[in-house]
Order: C-alpha cells, then sequence, then structure tokens
C-alpha cells in the first residue's frame, strides 16, 4: 500500500489542529479545576446527568453521552458520590442496571460552575472566530465525527433534535 504523505498545507493544518486538541482540554481541565475541584470529564458527567430526564441515567447511557467506558466512568461517578454530587440506585426497570442521579448539591455545583465553563469555552473558542468560522467549525466536526461515528450514535446523543449543519 502506498502512504498518502499530507502535503504542506494539509500538514500545517494538521499540526495546528493537534495543537488545539492537545492545550483546549488542558485549559478547559484548569478553569474547572481552579473554580470548582473538577476535572473537565467530571463536569460533563455532572452537566449530562444535569440535562436528562429527572437528572438520572443508567450508567451505560451516561457512558455513552459521555464517550467514557464503563470503569472510567464507574470510577468517576464514584469519585462524584464521595463528594455527595451523585448518587447510584438500581434501575427500577432492570434489576441487572444502575442508574445515576444528580443529587441537590450536584445541582448546586453545575449551576454554580456552567457560567465560568461557558465564559471560557466562549472566550478560548467562539470569540476567536466570526459567525461564519462558526458554521464552518460546525460542518467540519460534523464530517470528521462522520468518520469516527459512523453510526451517528454521538451525534445523536449531543443533539438529538439536529441534523447536522446545512452548508
Amino acid at each position: 500500500m502506498t502512504t498518502r504523505w499530507l502535503d504542506p498545507g494539509e500538514r500545517a493544518a494538521w499540526l495546528r489542529f493537534e495543537a488545539v486538541m492537545e492545550l483546549l482540554p488542558a485549559a478547559l481541565d484548569s478553569q474547572l479545576r481552579r473554580d470548582a475541584g473538577l476535572s473537565h470529564f467530571d463536569y460533563v458527567v455532572l452537566a449530562m446527568l444535569s440535562e436528562a430526564p429527572e437528572r438520572t441515567l443508567r450508567m451505560t447511557a451516561l457512558a455513552q453521552r459521555t464517550s467514557a467506558t464503563l470503569p472510567r466512568l464507574s470510577h468517576v461517578v464514584h469519585k462524584l458520590e464521595g463528594r455527595g454530587l451523585v448518587e447510584r440506585f438500581p434501575c427500577p426497570e432492570d434489576g441487572r442496571a444502575t442508574n445515576a442521579r444528580l443529587t441537590s448539591a450536584g445541582w448546586d455545583m453545575v449551576v454554580q460552575t456552567a457560567p465560568g465553563h461557558v465564559e471560557t469555552v466562549r472566550h478560548l473558542v467562539f470569540d476567536a472566530l466570526t459567525p461564519t468560522q462558526v458554521r464552518q467549525l460546525a460542518r467540519i466536526s460534523d464530517a470528521m465525527l462522520g468518520r469516527l461515528d459512523p453510526g451517528g450514535r454521538v451525534r445523536a446523543l449531543l443533539e438529538p433534535d439536529q441534523a447536522p449543519v446545512a452548508e
């Protein structure tokens, strides 16, 4: 098989994108640790629960929504339980499954933390882009998700009522 090497433009775009993939998660993590003592993944778990009906999801559904393995999610939920932010209990519909629910303290944490997190996202990402670039970013992300998630499972969980961004 012949290697299809990146041309200079592709290489330049890749290196910049790779730098963003490294720097952005660290910057988001830093803000959340400083302001709330949470990792970015901790916050994502809390946020997904905060948006669920009755602030409750099966652990398997929560793992899908956070793109996490069950062992990783279980470890993080255990840690969040210790802080009183989440509670686990047997699923009433299926005794073999476990549900996770955001506690009142967890809800308060999300309410207190969300404004700073959104401001950080706005500052680091959206304030640097024009409205046209924001639409392009959405289309570019949809294109990559089409390859990374060909079944559309992740996209459907992120925005269940929306189709990919049109051109």
